[in-house]
């Protein structure tokens, strides 16, 4: 059974043709892919996606030699086939416009304006497709003064925000802007995009047409900025790095223990008085000059004194044992290694494994959606560079063997 023809999901009766490579495209693809949808990557021959070579490190053999397939470009790229086309030639421009005809939704990462030379921009396909669901993701938009810039997202972390709000302040130890340590404005843009193409989607089932989606980097990163874009729009005060501390609630941030560090995140009044019945500090709560969340935000330093010499006085797990019986939110600050034993993550099967063709299992993150109904499927792990390159092009276009082989031999496939 082929990729396509597995049993339908939420969007089993959906084809997705993914242009996209690194992140946020294939982030994007690869959410309605675990959907249910038919998702065909098509691929520059020879490299394909850059992410391939983004090792180490890199999913290796039964031997334990590498198979030139990186670790980061298994985390975007499951429940897709791979079809490499070289779309700089006529005839690899032909079929990928064949199958936009028969396909429900585009999603492609190109600079802007980088596919009209093909012939494969929205307008163009769309005159062919009408309803067609034509996702554009790119750093900065297809308008504005920026709009032909490269974006990449450490520098939207940047040029958003993001960076200016993230890290010690600047006068503390360690101080200056930092990223996020994930690809977060990509990520984030990819599931836009999802939630994007899922709305003309439906739109489309009202109108019979389909649409262009113009998604850039920047406009999510700006969106993303949340309740500091809008203290600042509000307030007037520019938003500062404050570390680990929240701007809005204390105490919300990490404290040290005796053997470590752990997370209080009180978000209430009740939480801040259930936390000093349990930490034996029931006048704390009745101060006025910490009863409230305005007094404590008012109050922060002295109150976050106090604090950090009193978790000094209990471990890790002695605090969060005591907190979670008196339903004060804490926790440890796990690495990544410590995530993956959780045993809530766990339980919720966070950690799954999927078949490579060349690997065997191969562990991945699994999707955190949960439809009771129509569940999210596993059906193929990302693929090999052209795997189904013959199999997209009999099943979905009609060509014969002999067709396909000329193409080879002509250097259009590979």
């Amino acid at each position: 059974m082929t990729l396509g023809a597995t049993p339908a999901g939420a969007l089993g009766h959906i084809r997705v043709l993914d242009l996209s490579r690194v992140l946020a495209g294939p982030w994007a693809s690869q959410t309605l892919g675990d959907l249910g949808a038919d998702v065909i990557k098509v691929e520059r021959p020879g490299s394909g996606d850059d992410t391939r070579a983004w090792g180490p490190p890199f999913v290796t053999d039964a031997a334990g030699q590498p198979t030139g397939e990186s670790a980061y470009y298994q985390c975007a790229n499951r429940n897709k086939r791979s079809v490499a086309i070289d779309i700089t030639q006529p005839a690899g421009q032909a079929l990928v416009r064949e199958l936009a005809q028969r396909s429900d939704v585009l999603i492609e990462n190109f600079k802007t304006g980088g596919l009209a030379a093909y012939g494969l921009n929205a307008d163009s396909l769309l005159a062919i497709n009408p309803r067609l669901v034509y996702c554009s993701i790119t750093g900065f938009g297809h308008t504005g003064p920026y709009a032909h810039r490269a974006g990449y997202d450490f520098l939207i972390q940047g040029m958003g925000g993001l960076m200016s709000v993230t890290g010690q302040p600047d006068d503390a130890p360690g101080g200056g802007p930092a990223k996020v340590g994930v690809a977060l404005a990509d990520i984030l843009t990819g599931l836009y995009a999802s939630t994007a193409i899922l709305a003309a989607l439906q739109a489309r089932e009202h109108t019979g047409r389909g649409q262009h989606i113009d998604m850039a980097l920047l406009d999510v990163q700006v969106a993303c900025l949340a309740n500091q874009g809008m203290n600042y729009l509000y307030g007037g005060g520019v938003p500062r790095r404050m570390g680990n501390a929240h701007p809005n609630t204390v105490p919300y941030q990490d404290f040290q223990t005796a053997d470590g560090h752990m997370i209080l995140a009180i978000g209430n009044d009740g939480q801040f008085r259930r936390f000093c019945d349990a930490a034996g500090q029931p006048d704390w709560a009745a101060d006025a000059r910490f009863a409230t969340n305005t007094a404590r935000l008012a109050n922060r330093e002295v109150l976050v004194a106090q604090l950090r010499t009193l978790t000094r006085t209990r471990s890790t797990r002695d605090w969060i044992a005591l907190l979670e019986q008196h339903a004060v939110p804490c926790g440890p600050i796990n690495t990544v290694a410590d995530v993956f034993e959780d045993p809530q993550v766990i339980a919720r099967g966070l950690r799954m494994t999927m078949p490579h063709p060349q690997a065997g299992p191969v562990p991945m993150v699994a999707s955190p959606i949960r439809l009771s109904d129509t569940p999210v499927s596993y059906r193929a792990a990302a693929p090999q560079l052209g795997q189904h390159t013959r199999e997209v092009l009999t099943d979905h276009l009609g060509l014969s063997a002999e067709a396909i082989q000329q193409l080879f031999d002509q250097g259009v496939l590979a």
